[in-house]
């Protein structure tokens, strides 16, 4: 399930990241434009997650064109114009079918997307940086790839290309981990068993992989039931040196696949109907790189509430953050508007953690938390993300709201962005016309904007 928030919440989310701005530390005032480019313009009628890609002296940028054909351009940034190329493959109306870009150490680009439970849709290009030789290969490694959903790309820190995604529908999806060899052009298995695999009464719904401050990769995930988002439930952790090798927080090797029945990875046990849902999971760390678990359940008066999960004392020692009489009641199939979010917790000043939120209700704001209660002891006000003229929706049809997207890459300067404008989600489902015209599809550079990154939010 992606999520997609209108400006100007605290959030807006696509492709895993969410753009955040702290008013003591980037007001609206002091958070400048430095630059604008016009890529092109856009299907408006629902949201889908486009990509950008800033590397070297050059940028990317993989999205749906007026006519909803996958398009990449690419420009220079010494340059103002850009090269495009269309792609063989159209989105329909599924804001699942997320597009997702990485280059290999040979500067050959690699991009995949628009697919939910559907045969892998992975393009290459022949020639390193070269946009006009993307070739349709849709294939990695020739089998377990006829229905493909939530396709992720990383780079491990010696520049190899991992590459996974859940195969099978929701509740009876497993997850496999592909390698790439830039010399040979090949994909293989990381490991030939699936991360995890909850065979046909359950999926998982990670967060991450993210590798940490502490240099291993760390993940988290709830398993869920079915299509319904209110079957989601049991949090649970797992880390690894390299992706390849897995252990529990304790440090107990753990057998591939991972299954519901591993009670070494549990964190919270809540059950189907406890509050869980998969858009508010996130691993974040304290200042002694020990992992922080947050995520949203209700509480036992049934109200919607962060928590966070710490190992403390050989043991999850798990505690309410907020304390909101609120309840969300969310349910359904497809792709819904999220009331509630939270980024992942991490080191603010000496003995001080700090978390960001928006809430439906109740705003937006960043807590500054006690490191070792992890209890609140300052809440600060948090300015919008953008500013006030990339706030502003330029089009007049009823509805229309502001998409923005991170940057994948880093900027020589600043931070890029990615602007458009969509009608919300609309689970998942046809609108009857008239739709809206198209978007303008805008590369934005910002002054430094904090960037936190929530990976494979789905």
């Amino acid at each position: 399930m992606t999520r997609f928030c209108f400006a100007p919440l605290l959030a807006t989310v696509f492709g895993g990241n969410l753009l955040w701005a702290s008013a003591d530390e980037n007001s609206l005032e002091s958070v400048g434009v430095l630059g604008r480019w016009e890529v092109d313009r856009v299907w408006a009628g629902h949201p889908v997650g486009f990509f950008l890609l800033t590397a070297g002296d050059s940028q990317y940028v993989a999205y749906y064109d007026a006519d909803r054909v996958l398009t990449v351009a690419s420009r220079k940034l010494s340059e103002n114009g850009w090269v495009k190329q269309k792609l063989d493959s159209r989105v329909g109306w599924d804001s699942h079918n997320n597009i997702v870009m990485a280059r290999d150490t040979t500067g050959r680009l690699h991009l995949a997307g628009n697919m939910h439970n559907q045969p892998l849709t992975y393009f290459r290009t022949r020639e390193p940086d070269d946009i006009s030789t993307f070739e349709a290969i849709h294939r990695m490694v020739g089998h377990d790839e006829q229905r493909c959903t939530y396709p992720q790309f990383i780079t491990r820190p010696d520049g190899t290309l991992i590459f996974f995604y859940r195969l099978g529908a929701s509740g009876r999806g497993k997850q496999f981990f592909n390698i790439y060899d830039a010399n040979s052009q090949s994909w293989r298995r990381l490991f030939d068993e699936p991360l995890w695999d909850g065979g046909e009464e359950m999926s998982a719904y990670p967060s991450g992989p993210k590798l940490g401050p502490d240099g291993w990769w760390h993940v988290c995930w709830m398993w869920r039931n079915s299509g319904d988002c209110t079957t989601n439930h049991t949090l649970c952790y797992a880390r690894s040196p390299d992706l390849e090798r897995w252990e529990s927080i304790a440090g107990r090797a753990i057998c591939l696949p991972i299954t519901p029945d591993n009670p070494h990875v549990i964190v919270d046990a809540t059950p189907v109907g406890g509050g869980m849902i998969n858009v508010g999971h996130r691993v974040g760390f304290d200042h002694q790189r020990r992992p922080i678990l947050s995520y949203h359940r209700y509480d036992p008066e049934g109200r919607s509430q962060i928590f966070a999960a710490r190992w403390e004392n050989d043991f999850w020692n798990i505690r309410p953050i907020s304390s909101w009489d609120y309840r969300w009641e969310f349910g359904g199939h497809g792709t819904i508007v999220v009331e509630i979010v939270a980024s992942e917790i991490r080191p603010a000043g000496p003995g001080l953690l700090q978390q960001d939120f928006h809430h439906v209700r109740y705003g937006s704001g960043r807590w500054i938390l006690d490191e070792e209660t992890l209890t609140i002891k300052e809440l600060r006000s948090i300015a919008p993300a953008l500013p006030a003229e990339l706030r502003k929706v330029e089009s007049s049809f009823p509805g229309i709201g502001v998409r923005t997207a991170s940057d994948a890459g880093r900027a020589p300067r600043g931070r890029y962005i990615l602007r458009w404008e969509t009608l919300p989600a609309n689970r998942d489902r046809p609108r009857d016309p008239p739709y809206p015209p198209p978007s303008r599809l805008e590369v934005i550079l910002l002054e430094d904007l904090e960037i936190i990154s929530s990976e494979n939010e789905k």
